[in-house]
């Protein structure tokens, strides 16, 4: 490697610093809450409980195995999957898909205080279709549902992270 590309990519690293790029999801990990211990209440163990969970122990909140022992109870109150048909051809086939990530939050205190009142927090993305790429729509339909899995992690943490409580 020359001295001249060393250069050129040094550059092109200090310049995206400077800017204040960093990968998505590297500012989960530094954020600060008003509470200290959580309890993550839930119907089932989900990969966005799963990955909330994992968001949170990382940004050093205690997760605890009862609600008494928490100053905060984080309630998933639903989470849902849809897909809808958006746009057809012109002999009826369909062309793209709609598909949505619905996730419903609601935290509050030992003193059920809300911290945040029913929040929902809603993801779209739209999947162009073609029926002779069934398998490969499956997955990015599956790849799609994941990213707005992590999109949605990242908005609740960001929400919880201003949550105070309303009294």
């Amino acid at each position: 490697m020359t001295n001249t590309t060393r250069l050129l990519l040094l550059a092109a690293t200090l310049s995206l610093a400077a800017c204040g790029f960093h990968l998505r999801g590297s500012d989960l990990k530094g954020m600060q809450f008003a509470f200290k211990s959580l309890y993550l209440k839930r119907s089932g163990e989900t990969p966005f409980v799963s990955d909330l969970r994992r968001a949170l122990t990382s940004s050093k909140v205690t997760m605890t195995e009862k609600p008494d022992q928490a100053e905060l109870v984080l309630e998933v109150v639903s989470e849902q999957t849809a897909k809808q048909i958006l746009s057809l051809s012109g002999s009826g086939r369909v062309k793209e898909y709609q598909l949505f990530y619905r996730v419903s939050l609601r935290a509050y205190d030992s003193q059920q205080n809300d911290w945040l009142q029913s929040e929902e927090i809603v993801l779209s993305r739209i999947l162009p279709y073609d029926d002779e790429q069934v398998f490969a729509k499956e997955q990015e339909e599956s790849l799609l549902y994941k990213d707005m899995r992590v999109d949605a992690v990242a908005q609740a943490m960001r929400r919880l992270s201003r949550a105070k409580p309303q009294l």
